[in-house]
Parts: C-alpha cells; sequence; structure tokens
C-alpha cells in the first residue's frame, strides 16, 4: 500500500488501539479498499480508481486496471450508495455487497479470483487478526464484500453548500448558484431524471450516446438482453458531481460544461444517437448566462470531505 493509504487507514486503527475498542466492519473494509493484495499483481487497490479526493471517482474517461489494461467503462464515483436498487452503469449489481466483489474479480480490473484473495488474506497475519475481531472468523468471500460495503456505506453526502442551503443558510448558495437551482427543476428540466435526495431516480435511460458504430456501448441491454434498453444506462446522483470529471458512462465529456452544452442541444453533439429519450428531443435553448448559473448550482453539490484526505 502507498503512503497516503497507510495514512488514510492506519490511523482508524490507531484510535481503537487507544481506547482498547476492536475494528469496526467500516474500519475493515476501509482497509481492504486501499489494499493491493486483492489485485492479481498486487499493483492496484480499489482506491486506485475510486479516488477519495475525487469524489472516488477516476480522472481518466477509462480507468486503468492490472497490466495496464483500461476498462470498458468510466469509474463512478461511489458515495451516497447506501439503499440503491442497483449498482454499475448497466445495473448488473443488485446489492452493495454484489458489487463490491465485481472489481476485483473482472480480469480487466483487479484481474483475481475470490479464491485466492481469500488464500492472501488469510495467509496475512494482520488480516487473520482483523477479521477475527470483526467477525469471528477468518476470511471469506461474503465477508470481504460485507466489509467493503461497510466501508462504502459511510461515504455520505452531508455537508455541500446545497445542504446548508437547504438547512435555512440563505448564504450557503451563490446568487448563481440560486439561479441556477431553479433551472435544475424549471428550464434544463434536469430533475426529470436527477431527482430526489441524491439527484438520482435510479432508472435507466438513453440519453443519445448510443449509435451502434462509434458509441457502440448497449449498456443495460447486455444485462437484460431486451432490444428496449439498448443504450440505457443508470442514471448517476450528482453529490460531488464537480469533482468527479470525466463524464458519461464513456467518459466522454471533461466539464460540467461540456456536459450541460450536450444536454442544451444533443442532436448538434450526437446528431445520430438511436433510441434517446423523447424528453431530449428538443433543444432547451439556455443562453450563456443560464449554462454558467447551472454549473454554479452543480458546483455547489459538492461536499469538501470528498475533496481531499487528511
Amino acid at each position: 500500500m502507498g503512503v497516503l493509504c497507510l495514512c488514510v487507514t492506519l490511523a482508524g486503527f490507531r484510535n481503537d488501539a487507544a481506547t482498547g475498542d476492536p475494528p469496526t466492519k467500516a474500519q475493515l473494509g476501509e482497509q481492504l479498499f486501499f489494499e493491493t493484495l486483492l489485485s492479481k499483481d498486487k499493483t492496484i487497490s480499489c482506491a486506485s480508481c475510486h479516488q477519495p479526493q475525487h469524489g472516488f471517482a477516476d480522472t481518466a474517461a477509462l480507468s486503468l486496471g492490472i497490466h495496464r489494461t483500461p476498462t470498458k467503462r468510466n469509474t463512478p464515483g461511489i458515495t451516497n450508495l447506501s439503499g440503491r436498487p442497483n449498482y454499475f452503469w448497466d445495473g448488473r449489481a443488485a446489492t452493495l455487497e454484489a458489487q463490491a466483489l465485481q472489481p476485483i474479480i473482472n480480469p480487466d480490473e483487479m484481474g483475481l479470483s475470490i479464491e485466492e484473495a481469500v488464500q492472501r488474506l488469510n495467509a496475512s497475519q494482520r488480516y487473520q487478526q482483523l477479521f477475527r475481531q470483526v467477525f469471528g472468523s477468518p476470511a471469506t468471500a461474503a465477508n470481504i464484500t460485507q466489509a467493503l460495503a461497510a466501508y462504502e456505506k459511510t461515504l455520505e453526502t452531508a455537508n455541500s453548500p446545497y445542504d446548508r442551503f437547504i438547512a435555512g443558510d440563505d448564504n450557503a448558495l451563490t446568487e448563481p448558484a440560486k439561479r441556477g437551482r431553479i433551472l435544475f427543476i424549471g428550464k434544463a428540466n434536469c430533475n426529470n431524471c436527477h431527482s430526489g435526495e441524491d439527484f438520482t431516480a435510479d432508472r435507466f435511460k438513453n440519453i443519445g450516446l448510443y449509435n451502434g458504430t462509434t458509441l457502440n456501448d448497449a449498456g443495460r441491454y447486455e444485462i437484460t438482453k431486451d432490444e428496449h434498453y439498448k443504450g440505457f444506462f443508470k442514471v448517476p446522483g450528482l453529490r460531488n458531481v464537480a469533482v468527479t470529471a470525466p463524464y458519461m458512462h464513456n467518459g466522454m465529456f471533461r466539464t460540467l460544461r461540456e456536459v450541460i452544452t450536450y444536454y442544451n442541444n444533443p442532436n448538434a453533439i450526437v446528431p445520430d444517437g438511436i433510441g434517446r429519450d423523447l424528453s431530449l428531443s428538443k433543444p432547451l435553448n439556455l443562453s450563456e448566462q443560464e449554462i454558467q448559473d447551472l454549473e454554479a448550482f452543480l458546483v455547489a453539490l459538492t461536499d469538501d470531505r470528498f475533496t481531499h484526505r487528511p
């Protein structure tokens, strides 16, 4: 593990040692999240792609797995995942525990069988002790994913400028962000898909980034094999979105402004999108000022806890 990983993870266990309390499931999960033992060549961890300082997303359009192999899709942020009905861009995992397992065993990501992951952790005296303290047993496939999921459940946003504004602090949002909020639920109609406390309706949508040729990732269809779902992808939450660039399932947009520009007139950027949602069939006709205001609101969804690590 790198220096940052050691600083982040060992601090929590040092405090427990001082109080005499055993480590929690989430603390063990944090250790595992930064653990390179869980990749076949021992070079990457979950945090290699889900970088804490970037809202637990990646700065690359496509992350690099073992052997520097590009992954198929952009790495999404993993904050505010508790209680979601499905995970990944294509929704292939129904639980947070199932989600935690997939990158470890994916040959293009960490490339390690879960059986070997269990063997490696149980061969470590340190992890033998930690798993017995937390679970009362050695590492297993089930308790590895339970620990990782427990850690991911702690990554909840609660203190963005938007949250403070909703709590009654009228000064928490700038004037452009306030105007952007009105646009978000009004003219821009963003909340048609990005609704609720975490700004996601937990649905799948085709926003027009599939044309069967240059944009040929069929998304949800690969799981359901239902032709209707070709080009459909999970609607991501927007909390901390300003620090999780690049955007979309393929990372094709580098900035929030590029994303807003696309939605302002999708047909101008991808004229041959197949099955684009009808709500995106007409240009929004946002002015330059409105684009800036909408971006200001999206930036206000950032919790500073997820822009750095101590």
